[in-house]
């Protein structure tokens, strides 16, 4: 008699979680076929920063904001969302910007001070090329 209270009482308890996960799923049929959304409400990863490691705990990539900052040659910088993929010993290969005045992208090379410079803040926009002997090519337009 304890048995079937028992297996009545894990039976209901599925049933409660199943109604309870298929209250969280939807099923979208369409030419593609069928396919199904679960967890909708909570699907969205928030935080302050991401950081992507690789399986030695390096990080390899990382999504950041940084806040406003002066330097000591007096240029300003103003809030920035910062993308970077880093390569396997520490550089970031790739850089991607946006801030209120306008954006950049940095593509770097296998080496110092090989680089793609693209930028584009406030009015101005301009195109820096650089290779591993420095020498330097800038287009403004």
């Amino acid at each position: 008699m304890k048995s079937q209270r028992l297996l009545a009482a894990i039976t209901i308890a599925n049933l409660v979680l199943l109604l309870f996960l298929l209250g969280q799923t939807r099923v979208h049929i369409g030419w593609r076929g069928i396919r199904l959304e679960t967890n909708i409400a909570g699907s969205v990863l928030r935080g302050r920063a991401l950081e992507i490691i690789d399986e030695n705990g390096r990080t390899r990539a990382s999504i950041r904001i940084f806040p406003p900052a002066a330097q000591s040659s007096g240029t300003t910088y103003p809030e920035a969302v910062l993308l970077r993929l880093i390569s396997s010993d520490g550089r970031p290969n790739v850089k991607l910007a946006a801030t209120e005045d306008g954006s950049a992208l940095v593509l770097g090379g296998e080496s110092d001070p090989t680089l793609i410079h693209l930028l584009a803040r406030g009015a101005t926009t301009s195109l820096q090329l650089r290779n591993k002997d420095n020498h330097e090519h800038l287009l403004k337009p």
